[in-house]
């Protein structure tokens, strides 16, 4: 199994040629001193988290309207944070709602389709700031943006074990389309994508720490004249007890998160027996399955559920919540052997078979609603917000204007990323690189499930999910292209160049995106102009 990047052996005949470029030589100076390195080592992430920072904060408040499903988690958010569950709102609640009449709604519950943890982030923002403006709505939201920018450079750089390569990677997830709105809109499929992300950077952090201590159990065995054909059952691994918590506080923002958690046990169980086979264990397949798999599930599974019930505390401790006394009105306790279950607990798990009745049965159509298997390929975005207004109206200085808020990715980007993923793929198969298999990994836990519901009612901004993954995806594509600063020169300039070309391509293209991403008003012919495909309208 090799590392990135693999390129063609020099043959054995060829003369040797001036390697690297001039680049690599001024770079090289730049950071021959010890502060310096540090410099950079620090100053790259704090500049990506920066760029992120400024995109999705700068006018964060406008438009202030509740735009596209803000109308239902921002007002669900309020209400949790006055009445520990989702309150009900009158009609044409929207108007005064926007009006900084924020206070109407009543103390009568309202069913939802998802569990709360995202929309108590949403609350988070309002009490700092209040509800009266539209920052508020959405700050805890940018916020979650932000860090994930941060994440993904962390991830990529230990991916990677390159700076240049971790910066390259936060740049690219900081200036993306997709990343940006959906960072500036009060929405629960940021904070998915938030825990997920996270809980990957403990599954990478465990892959270590575990191939470590494998390998110091069996020479501990081996040592002692025992064979270990089967292989030690490691319980205590810290990092994937933390992927089992963040996969539960993901699944408490929206339950796509427990796909995330399966993804991630299976393979956690596939590493396992990677490891064993690389320390010489006879039974290494048996031995990941059988005696690690059930530890590693008793690891991840338990606390995930256990922390997602934990994100209803707020409807567990009141009174008022959808659902909260259904056993005791309907007389539906639960008699025989459960009978001991909690009435809190009986109510709560009618509520989810009623969420999920709700969420598998949701065929209403939208004009904005994508097949998944369009995704990839971006055919078919959400538009969240649109205006259109003539001269004279709103500060429109042309005969007419439009603002839109569109969950447009950029596309260099966005197509080169779903480009690279096939090449991954291939070079999975290929050179069995362990990088690009936890890559895909996290692609599958974000897309692949979504396939099962191709007839549902469901959207591309639901791919935030996978995106940081997609990212990850083209910086490893990048580092190939790259290649080495041992490489021969001309070979290493083609690579330099190329990428710089693209990087700066995809930051022309951010900003000539901007307006459509952030609801800025533009003339109408303007934002024609930015509608490159007929189903982007």
């Amino acid at each position: 199994m090799s590392s990135l990047p693999v390129t063609d052996p020099v043959p054995a005949h060829a003369a040797p040629g001036p390697i690297g470029s001039r680049l690599d030589d001024w770079w090289a100076r730049v950071l021959r001193t010890p502060t310096r390195l540090r410099v950079w080592y620090w100053g790259a992430p704090i500049g990506v988290t920066l760029l992120a920072a400024v995109l999705r904060l700068w006018d964060l408040g406008s438009p202030h309207a509740l735009v596209f499903d803000e109308t239902f988690y921002v007002k669900d958010a309020w209400t949790l944070s006055h009445l520990g569950y989702e309150g009900s709102w009158p009609a044409k609640a929207d108007e005064q709602f926007n009006a900084g009449d924020t206070d109407v709604f009543t103390s009568s519950p309202s069913f939802v389709a998802h569990p709360p943890l995202g929309k108590w982030i949403i609350a988070l923002g309002m009490l700092a700031t209040g509800a009266g403006n539209a920052f508020g709505w959405r700050v805890a939201t940018a916020i979650v943006g932000v860090l994930a920018v941060l994440v993904v450079f962390l991830i990529a750089r230990a991916l990677f074990t390159s700076t240049i390569i971790a910066a390259t990677a936060g740049f690219l997830m900081a200036i993306d389309g997709h990343a940006i709105v959906m960072s500036r809109v009060a929405l629960l499929d940021n904070s998915v994508m938030f825990f997920g992300l996270l809980a990957f950077g403990c599954i990478l952090l465990d892959r270590r720490w575990h191939a470590n201590r494998l390998a110091a159990a069996v020479s501990a065995e081996r040592s002692a004249g025992r064979d270990p054909a089967w292989g030690p059952v490691l319980w205590w691994r810290p990092w994937l007890i933390a992927a089992g918590i963040l996969c539960g506080l993901c699944a408490g923002v929206k339950w796509s998160g427990f796909y995330f958690l399966a993804f991630f046990a299976v393979y956690t169980v596939v590493v396992d027996a990677v490891a064993r086979r690389r320390a010489g264990l006879a039974f290494y397949l048996s031995g990941a399955a059988l005696k690690q798999g059930p530890a590693t599930f008793v690891l991840m599974v338990p606390v995930a559920f256990v922390v997602y019930i934990a994100t209803w505390t707020g409807w567990i401790v009141t009174d008022g919540g959808y659902y909260r006394h259904w056993a005791e009105s309907t007389h539906m306790q639960w008699t025989g052997a459960l009978s001991w279950v909690p009435l809190w607990l009986q109510n709560l798990w009618h509520y989810q078979t009623e969420m999920y009745n709700y969420s598998i049965n949701l065929h209403v159509p939208h004009p904005y609603q994508s097949n998944p298997l369009t995704w990839l390929f971006m055919i078919r975005p959400t538009s969240m917000y649109y205006v259109g207004t003539t001269q004279g109206q709103g500060g429109c200085d042309v005969s007419s204007c439009s603002a839109a808020i569109t969950s447009l990715g950029n596309p260099l980007i966005w197509w080169a990323a779903a480009a690279a993923l096939f090449y991954l793929i291939y070079r999975l198969v290929r050179y069995r690189e362990w990088q690009i298999g936890l890559i895909l990994t996290g692609v599958a836990a974000g897309y692949l499930p979504w396939l099962l519901y191709i007839n549902r009612t469901i959207f591309q901004f639901y791919s935030i999910a996978f995106e940081p993954y997609l990212i990850l995806g083209l910086a490893a594509t990048i580092t190939v292209v790259l290649g080495r600063r041992t490489d021969p020169r001309p070979r290493r300039r083609r690579g330099i160049a190329w990428v710089a070309v693209f990087l700066g391509a995809a930051a022309v293209l951010t900003a000539y995106f901007w307006p459509i991403w952030t609801g800025e008003q533009i003339p109408f012919w303007f934002w024609q102009m930015h509608m490159w495909l007929p189903s982007w309208v």
